[in-house]
């Protein structure tokens, strides 16, 4: 973030030039009110009333011309803010969220809003006209030491009170806030699965439970505005004190002949531009503390700074080879010690039970993930030399849960790349989806996500198939892809296998449906993250088929040696 800060570092600079000036010029009416009454009523001079009416609007004038050159200046910075780091923050924040994570994903793109809206806000003009509070109260002390004093004590207790309203309402906030964000997200859930909900009498269950987390919210929420009222009506009730005690002061100097009654209403009027900054600092502090938290999770997310560019590798054969791979996650191993290889062109089913590892095995050798300990090796080097982008070209994947784009079929079959309409039929053909998108209403075209077409779970696992295939890609890695097939679905996708064996594509195939595996070259079985069977599929079937299938098989060597 350091390299992004010095770019922006002219757009601080000139803000900070330009609020001094409008500082400067925003004690006008101080100035002017003080000339009136020491020197125009005094002199009753018609002439001098109108050299510093004049004096005064044009200053006036230039302080607005200032202000909006200012504000323009800070709308620019949020804009070039947003146009520096959006891009390159959603590209990591998509990688970042493929990765196995311990919570939710991190917000980085409102990090992004919240750097934006600090600097084209209130909240950073505040920060530039902090530095007219202690001008201001300079100058009151030069008008009267006493009445400067009032201003300086005024100004400090100001300040405390407005970090005490912060401290005694924050921890109920966060809390409310922590609470909030687990409401909303019982919300989402219920709309996500609202046919089970009201089909299973859940409803009520469900409403209770939003029910008991809204009331306390409300309640924390509350309890933090009644904590936050009694300190903002203690700072309103400050500033007419003040008021009073600079009036009240300056009067008593005026009668005492110490000082003018002009000085009395220019101190009084400094005095409220000394406070206003520390009101609007106060006003926007949550605002900053969040841009400051944003800053500091931005920085992390770019630390440490991207290597060197990678060596563009050439494409892909398809030969994979796992070299006693293991990925852990929480201090816990989901896989451990797997080997085996695949040449070029060959399939291999993966099967198991449930928690096998068969899901994590399938992102590391796409990828996605990188492995804790050994090597994922694609034609012999490994698959985290790669740059991700370029290799994507060569990988299909279907995962298990297909999400569509929002956008038309065509372009989530094209990856939402550009359209390539020979390519995009042929990948629909080669999943055997061609005919059932033409029977959407706008064929290819027809839009889905939000505000589309709501396809089938079996019509979206097929598109999903054919954004799969789209290119030829070298290998293919489908995890469970007949799961909501019709039989209709369960033959396009053996027809899809067996032309996949002919143009000679890596196909790495989790399933547990005999007839989905019977054209596969080899099988790994695994079992509690280990493999505990990898050989020729006739061979694995026929050791799993055997009476003696119950023992612990010794985990094979690769190449298909047999079990």
């Amino acid at each position: 973030m350091e390299s992004y800060l010095r770019k922006w570092r002219s757009y601080f600079v000139y803000g900070g030039i330009f609020s001094i000036f409008v500082s400067l010029l925003q004690l006008t009416f101080a100035v002017y009110m003080l000339l009136i009454f020491d020197r125009v009523l005094t002199s009753y001079s018609v002439h001098t009333l109108v050299v510093i009416t004049v004096m005064a609007a044009v200053a006036i004038c230039v302080m607005v011309m200032l202000d909006i050159v200012r504000n323009r200046l800070l709308v620019r910075l949020g804009i070039q803010m947003e146009e520096d780091l959006a891009s390159t923050v959603f590209e990591k924040t998509v990688k970042e969220s493929s990765q196995i994570r311990t919570g939710p994903p991190t917000a980085n793109m409102r990090d992004v809003a919240s750097l934006r809206n600090f600097a084209s806000g209130s909240a950073i003009i505040a920060f530039f006209d902090f530095p007219l509070t202690p001008i201001c109260i300079i100058l009151i002390f030069i008008l009267h030491p006493y009445l400067g004093y009032i201003a300086l004590g005024g100004g400090i207790l100001s300040l405390l009170l407005g970090i005490l309203a912060d401290r005694v309402s924050r921890n109920a906030l966060n809390q409310a806030n922590d609470v909030n964000s687990r409401s909303q997200h019982l919300i989402s859930q219920s709309l996500r699965n609202a046919e089970a909900v009201t089909s299973m009498g859940m409803l009520q269950g469900v409403r209770d439970l939003w029910q008991k987390m809204n009331n306390v919210v409300m309640n924390l929420q509350s309890m933090a505005s009644q904590k936050a009222g009694v300190i903002q009506a203690s700072i309103k009730g400050l500033r007419l004190f003040l008021q009073v005690a600079i009036y009240g002061t300056g009067a008593y100097l005026a009668v005492q002949g110490l000082a003018s009654p002009g000085i009395m209403i220019a101190a009084a009027i400094t005095m409220g531009k000394a406070l206003a900054p520390i009101d609007a600092g106060i006003a926007t502090f949550k605002q900053s503390v969040e841009a400051l938290g944003a800053y500091r999770r931005l920085s992390a997310l770019f630390s440490p700074p991207p290597g060197p560019e990678r060596l563009e590798m050439p494409a892909p054969t398809g030969a994979i080879k796992c070299e006693a791979v293991s990925f852990a996650s929480q201090n816990q191993f989901l896989i451990r010690n797997v080997t085996f290889e695949l040449e070029a062109g060959e399939s291999m089913g993966l099967v198991g039970p449930s928690a096998a590892g068969k899901s994590t095995l399938c992102r590391l050798l796409t990828g996605i993930w990188a492995a804790s300990a050994g090597h994922v090796r694609l034609d012999g080097a490994d698959i985290q030399s790669w740059d991700q982008q370029k290799l994507g070209v060569y990988i299909g994947y279907l995962p298990q849960d297909v999400e569509l784009f929002s956008g038309t079929v065509g372009a989530n079959i094209a990856r939402l790349g550009e359209m390539d309409s020979e390519k995009i039929i042929e990948a629909a053909r080669l999943a055997g989806a061609h005919d059932m998108i033409l029977q959407l209403p706008k064929g290819y075209d027809t839009e889905v996500g939000a505000g589309g077409a709501v396809l089938s779970a079996g019509q979206r696992q097929r598109v999903g198939l054919a954004r799969a295939l789209y290119g030829t890609p070298r290998i293919v890695v489908l995890d469970e892809p007949s799961s909501n097939l019709d039989e209709e679905g369960e033959k396009a996708l053996l027809t899809c296998l067996a032309r996949l064996r002919e143009l000679k594509v890596t196909v790495i195939l989790v399933s547990h449906k005999p007839s989905t595996l019977a054209s596969v070259d080899k099988v790994l079985v695994m079992k509690g993250g280990q493999v505990a069977m990898f050989g020729p599929r006739q061979q694995v079937f026929g050791t799993l088929m055997s009476p003696d299938s119950t023992k612990t098989a010794r985990p094979s060597v690769v190449k298909g040696t047999p079990v």
